[in-house]
């Protein structure tokens, strides 16, 4: 079996990440799966980057300007819509007319436009679109947030200026993609049964299969070691428990971090002396821009994209806390977990799915601080338990998220979608 993995990274963000560690689990099982991606940032002889490497500059401006223009000129919200209104078309490359099962992941930016994928559908090739945000769901934004509007039909988007109107943006993109999607026959699936019970709801995908299946991750790479050792070669003290922080742009508001700076002050003002005990480890870019906001030293790692040195940075802290406002299923808790690492997160998304609530970690209240500093505390002062603490997170990532467990359920989903179109023929 031959399967293309189309996303727009390689490498950079979590559905990237996802989908090569999915192309990696797949081939380990025998099924030889590649890549196809517009920024290629390796030579991994299984990753193909799109040709005409000219167009996809041309075919990123081009969106991004139309939504400029619909946002009246305003950055606010540039990069949270896509109107998939320019892309490649995929279905000509050798990799495409090899492959007999095309899985979409993260295909936005300028990557393929709506008119791709309805070519993709007229080919007549099984197509598996796996969801790392609700955008297959919506008309232009990967966050809905508090809208429901997409339950039933796209308009008056809370994103477009004046709140948008009947006939706004949303409600044109809505009606191409009800008009692509009716083309031919998509398995949606969604990584976490959060997001799956929200793409169900969706007025676009109430007639199409969704069955959810987790990321997968190798639990030979993320797997606990020598906690001084680690701390030793990043330059961390080893006499401090440390609590870590991590996001690809740490000022990103939905990931939380003022509820982070709160609930370290509401800690430092319940114990004072936790100040001389407890250090916070930043992993991510622009955090010079908060340092001084925090309540414990902090010690900023920067943004780092290679694998061994974050697995030290996960060995190296007793605590990973994500305070996002809305999350399918994060690879970072994930990847904490793997290496025995406990977490604390708002319960919002896949995050309760992940954590077990003072089992292996702690889920705190949605958009509470003192609930957050809750957590760390409990966790932190667990001393005795600590241990089976980490355990149990090892143990959860194992039975759930190992890569071999979950590419064979992606296996059984492919033969089942071939068989679907053998039927048709």
């Amino acid at each position: 079996m031959r399967v293309l993995i189309v996303n727009t990274s390689e490498k950079t963000g979590g559905a990237a990440l996802a989908s090569n560690r999915l192309m990696t689990a797949l081939n380990n099982e025998g099924v030889k799966a590649k890549m196809l991606v517009r920024d290629q940032e390796t030579n991994q002889l299984t990753v193909v980057k799109l040709p005409h490497q000219t167009l996809k500059c041309w075919h990123f401006l081009w969106e991004r300007w139309c939504i400029f223009l619909h946002l009246r000129l305003s950055r606010r919200h540039l990069f949270d819509l896509d109107i998939a209104n320019i892309g490649s078309d995929i279905t000509s490359l050798p990799e495409y007319k090899e492959a007999d099962v095309i899985q979409l992941e993260w295909i936005n930016q300028g990557m393929l436009s709506l008119k791709s994928i309805r070519k993709i559908l007229k080919s007549g090739k099984p197509l598996v679109w796996t969801m790392h945000d609700i955008w297959p769901a919506t008309a232009i934004c990967h966050l809905a947030l508090s809208c429901e509007r997409f339950k039933d039909y796209c308009n008056f988007c809370p994103y477009l200026p004046g709140g948008g109107s009947a006939r706004d943006l949303s409600a044109k993109i809505w009606n191409r993609k009800k008009n692509v999607y009716s083309q031919g026959r998509i398995h949606f699936v969604t990584c976490s049964d959060w997001l799956g019970n929200q793409a169900r709801q969706s007025g676009l995908l109430k007639h199409f299969p969704i069955t959810t299946i987790p990321n997968p991750i190798d639990t030979k790479v993320f797997a606990p070691h020598n906690r001084k050792e680690a701390a030793e070669r990043l330059g961390l003290p080893t006499d401090r428990k440390l609590i870590l922080f991590a996001s690809q742009r740490i000022t990103n508001a939905n990931k939380g971090i003022q509820y982070l700076i709160d609930a370290c002050k509401k800690m430092v003002k319940a114990q004072p002396e936790a100040k001389e005990q407890i250090g916070l480890v930043i992993l991510g870019g622009h955090a010079e821009e908060l340092l001084d906001k925090f309540a414990f030293p902090t010690y900023s790692l920067g943004y780092v994209n290679d694998t061994s040195k974050i697995v030290d940075v996960y060995n190296a802290v007793d605590v990973f806390v994500l305070p996002s406002l809305s999350e399918n299923l994060p690879n970072t808790i994930m990847e904490a977990m793997a290496c025995g690492v406990p977490c604390v997160g708002f319960d919002v998304g896949g995050i309760p799915e992940m954590i077990d609530h003072l089992s292996n970690g702690f889920v705190a209240r949605f958009k509470d601080s003192e609930s957050l500093a809750e957590g760390i505390q409990w966790i932190l002062n667990k001393s005795t338990d600590y241990e089976e603490l980490s355990r149990k997170c090892i143990k959860k990532v194992h039975a759930h998220y190992a890569q071999g467990h979950v590419a064979l359920r992606y296996i059984e989903l492919y033969e089942q979608e071939l068989s679907f179109k053998e039927k048709l023929k």
